[in-house]
């Protein structure tokens, strides 16, 4: 099974394939070179594949390695510490790592020709000793959410390995064991995570991830200027919150102004993405906004709001972005956006129908609306940065979840199309689309807008 602690992690921007799995491969190799009992090692170098080299500079990959190498973790690092450390590597060349010397210009490589055989997203890391002798030389792949995999492994390493009580492969699965059991789909999920750690765990970590999201959100509704990265685009969080504050009290509201709200949410929390601040992989980094978006939406304007409520919506989100990760894929890299935001708002969707006392085909439905909408969403960052069109993106994938969830709550959970063939269309969808539509900059808004 996918646990939910594996969809929602907390870690920092502005990508989750790109940042937050480049760490994890690099600290996991550090660890390799460690556990050596000779202590030979003398040289690390990092090589950089496909849309990890394409676009890496943009999304922060070459800092991330940095960091790795350093021994650092995206979920305890502080944001703040990033740049230092890096540009103290750089001037040094201290890996804290006795006999090795990290020379930035000459051991970090951007390779832009050759795309390693599992998955665009490749790293390739050996250590030598001072003959130049090869030691050591691990491959990583970082296939979307922070997940990343060995080409030696089958499995995602942070992927649970525990066999489920209630294992369920398909939507239709899911479905039918909820008919079966008398249990509802956060119930089912609850159930299997407890095969992995107590209760107590279970909602504490919950919690964790709600608090993170919601911290986002008001640290992005705080913060001015103009985001890093030289396309020069502004913040609009705070402008917008404020402007929304002042008319609070007044007669002149419009009737749409809880899509301001929402929109507001996803853009707080994908701006703070972009700066690299912290934010929570839902289940990417590039889709970040989307879920917490949603989950505030449910907190601030639908009745009846509590902890359970909460945590339903968040197991429930997992349940759906576990299928969608085991039969298609969450990574931009791979199907492009739709693999996504369309994820993102098929998570969220789902959550805030269960939020709100939707039945389990009601669930399935709302999931499946919203995933059959962001369908052939290409994924072509300008400037290979997480901005445009990524963070408004993000507010129309929220609103979009939103009005699914309302559609399949106005219905019976009778539908036409399935959650399962949505999935697998997404699939072969991604599949058949060019590879300069997916994470590479090569194609699309990252070629026909000018960058600067």
């Amino acid at each position: 099974m996918i646990s939910t602690f594996d969809l929602f992690k907390i870690g920092i921007g502005p990508s989750s394939s790109h940042t937050v799995g480049p760490m994890v491969a690099a600290r996991r190799f550090r660890k390799t070179v460690l556990e050596r009992a000779d202590r030979a090692v003398t040289r690390i170098v990092a090589e950089i594949h496909g849309s990890l080299a394409w676009t890496g500079r943009g999304h922060g990959t070459d800092v991330a390695i940095l960091l790795g190498l350093l021994g650092h973790e995206p979920a305890t690092i502080d944001p703040d510490r990033t740049t230092p450390l890096a540009e103290a590597l750089r001037r040094t060349g201290d890996l804290g790592i006795s006999g090795v010397v990290f020379d930035v210009e000459r051991d970090l490589v951007f390779n832009f020709t050759e795309i390693l055989p599992l998955h665009t997203n490749g790293m390739r890391f050996r250590a030598f000793d001072a003959g130049d002798r090869l030691l050591e030389e691990r491959i990583f792949y970082s296939v979307g959410g922070g997940f990343v995999v060995a080409d030696t492994e089958a499995e995602a390493a942070s992927a649970a390995t525990a066999a489920p009580p209630l294992p369920f492969g398909s939507a239709h699965e899911l479905l039918d064991l909820t008919l079966r059991t008398g249990l509802t789909i956060p119930q089912i999920q609850l159930a299997n995570e407890l095969s992995l750690r107590p209760r107590e765990a279970i909602e504490a970590g919950l919690d964790e991830i709600r608090d993170a999201m919601f911290a986002c959100i008001e640290r992005g509704l705080r913060q001015e200027g103009e985001l890093p990265g030289g396309l020069r685009v502004r913040r609009r969080a705070k402008r917008l919150h404020d402007s929304l504050e002042a008319t609070r009290l007044t007669n002149s509201r419009p009737a749409h102004e809880v899509m301001d709200w929402i929109s507001l949410f996803a853009l707080a929390v994908n701006e703070e993405n972009a700066s690299g601040g912290r934010v929570v992989t839902a289940p990417t980094n590039g889709a970040a906004g989307i879920v917490p978006s949603v989950l505030r939406y449910s907190r601030d304007f639908c009745p009846g709001w509590s902890d359970e409520r909460g945590r339903d919506f968040l197991l429930t989100a997992a349940a759906i972005g576990g299928l969608i990760k085991s039969r298609a894929s969450i990574s931009g890299a791979e199907v492009g956006c739709q693999g996504e935001v369309g994820s993102a708002a098929a998570m969220a969707a789902a959550g805030l129908t269960a939020a709100l006392g939707g039945s389990a085909f009601q669930i399935e439905n709302a999931a499946e609306i919203a995933m059959e909408h962001h369908l052939g969403m290409t994924c072509d960052p300008i400037a290979g940065l997480v901005q445009v069109p990524c963070i408004e993106r993000n507010a129309f994938g929220a609103n979009k979840a939103v009005v699914a969830a309302s559609l399949a709550l106005r219905g019976d959970g009778e539908h036409r199309v399935s959650l399962d063939e949505v999935i697998e269309t997404m699939r072969q969808t991604g599949h058949d689309m060019q590879a300069k539509y997916k994470e590479t900059s090569l194609g699309g808004l990252a070629v026909n807008v000018a960058a600067c």
